[in-house]
């Protein structure tokens, strides 16, 4: 970390880190060599605005020269934050699976409502992946930010601007994480069956920086931040059922997702797949209410991403209440 920061030439580093990895860490001061200029633990999923803005107050106060975010989803993203509106260099040490670390994109909360943006400025310079640190990430937690991390591997096959070479680590990347990921719930501290999973990982945060996301990643980010639901668990559950009303459009792509789960149909598969780890199946076990339903397949239509099948808000809406119910995904 200390030699990293010395490349990027930051003295007086803002470090982003939860109090419970502070507590693991320890001295984040020795640890970073002496160059901290302070710590701001606030950091919350879906990036809000409201705690970018406390941030960045303590950005003016202390006058870092750069930002090291260590934790899951919630620190990188803040990071970037910081970063859009400052340049700041910053230096990512992640402790889960996200892969927003390797992405230049952005998504911010203001009143329930998630945007995303896209800048040079939001991408990392730098990325240490230590296995290390995710041994102590919860068995379930693991397993439910894997199934996050194979969200942009499986929206990597049919992507818009897609090639042969994402295709080939998006099938790697799901192959890895579907086998790693029942032996870290079985031996959580094994280092082999970590490293597997943080290499499928980490091929899935490049996918998702290399190419645009589609209908999946649109749908989480619109039911995460209306409803202030759990990211990496929204995402659990709504993968099998977005697979599930893609497949139609683009058969042969996601052709390539069931290879790699070793399944006939890969919205199946996944479904299996996260029963076998024990992730939530359904948006009510989470926190969404059944009357969101309809509100949320208006605005998840309202301005959409691309995607292979056109999104449509009754065919948005049937999704979602099968998501909700945690019913078997069906394509509708």
């Amino acid at each position: 970390l200390a030699d990293e920061l010395d490349r990027l030439g930051i003295a007086r580093a803002l470090v982003l880190a939860s109090r419970r990895q502070q507590a693991e860490l320890g001295d984040l001061a020795s640890l970073t060599g002496g160059r901290m200029a302070g710590v701001f633990d606030g950091a919350v999923v879906h990036t809000p605005v409201v705690v970018t803005e406390r941030a960045m107050q303590l950005v003016r106060e202390l006058k870092p020269d750069g930002v090291v975010a260590i934790g899951a989803g919630a620190a990188t993203g803040l990071s970037k934050a910081i970063a859009l509106r400052t340049d700041l260099p910053q230096l990512i040490v992640p402790t889960s699976y996200a892969g927003s670390e390797m992405t230049p994109v952005l998504g911010e909360t203001v009143d329930g409502v998630k945007t995303t943006q896209s800048s040079p400025n939001i991408l990392p310079e730098a990325v240490i992946y230590d296995v290390n640190l995710t041994l102590s990430m919860p068995a379930k937690f693991s397993a439910i930010s894997g199934l996050n991390a194979i969200a942009h591997a499986a929206e990597a096959l049919y992507a818009r601007d897609g090639n042969p070479i994402t295709s080939l680590m998006a099938e790697e990347a799901i192959a890895k994480l579907a086998s790693s990921l029942p032996e870290v719930i079985d031996r959580p501290r094994d280092l082999d069956a970590r490293s597997d999973a943080l290499y499928g990982a980490w091929l899935c945060a490049v996918c998702l920086g290399t190419v645009g996301m589609a209908l999946h990643h649109k749908l989480c980010h619109t039911v995460g931040a209306l409803f202030d639901l759990p990211h990496a668990e929204t995402h659990a559950v709504l993968l099998p059922h977005t697979i599930a009303y893609n497949t139609p459009a683009a058969p042969d792509a996601i052709g390539h997702a069931a290879r790699a789960l070793g399944a006939a149909d890969a919205a199946d598969g996944l479904f299996d797949l996260s029963a076998k780890l024990g992730a939530p199946r359904s948006l009510a076990e989470i926190g969404m209410p059944e009357d969101g339903i309809a509100k949320a397949a208006a605005l998840a239509t309202r301005n959409p991403y691309w995607n292979p099948r056109p999104i449509e808000e009754r065919g948005i809406a049937d999704l979602l209440k099968r998501a909700w119910s945690g019913a078997r995904p069906h394509a509708g």
